[in-house]
């Protein structure tokens, strides 16, 4: 099991973002702890990011949203940078 790091600006991100979209949480809440479990699961979608972002990965929420990360599995540990959609995130 791969520990998640909630950083304090990624916990301001992430209440904004369930404020704004409370239909998502359920979604969001499932994505948290299929990463916990296993972040290689399929439905992640796990994959590195290019340009700006380039060095961190993503995983989907669903079709519209996303969940931006530093994937660090040499320590077995995942720490979220942001989550919002697929347009604006981590700006």
């Amino acid at each position: 099991m791969v520990k998640l790091i909630y950083t304090d600006s990624y916990i301001k991100r992430a209440k904004k973002f369930a404020a704004l979209h409370p239909e998502i949480i359920p979604q969001y809440e499932k994505t948290l702890k299929l990463l916990e479990v296993n972040p290689y699961h399929p439905s992640l979608g796990l994959h590195k990011l290019k340009g700006k972002l380039k060095g961190l990965y993503s995983v989907s929420i669903n079709i519209a949203y996303r969940i931006c990360l530093d994937f660090i599995i040499d320590d077995s540990r995942i720490i979220l940078i942001d989550v919002g959609n697929h347009d604006y995130i981590y700006r």
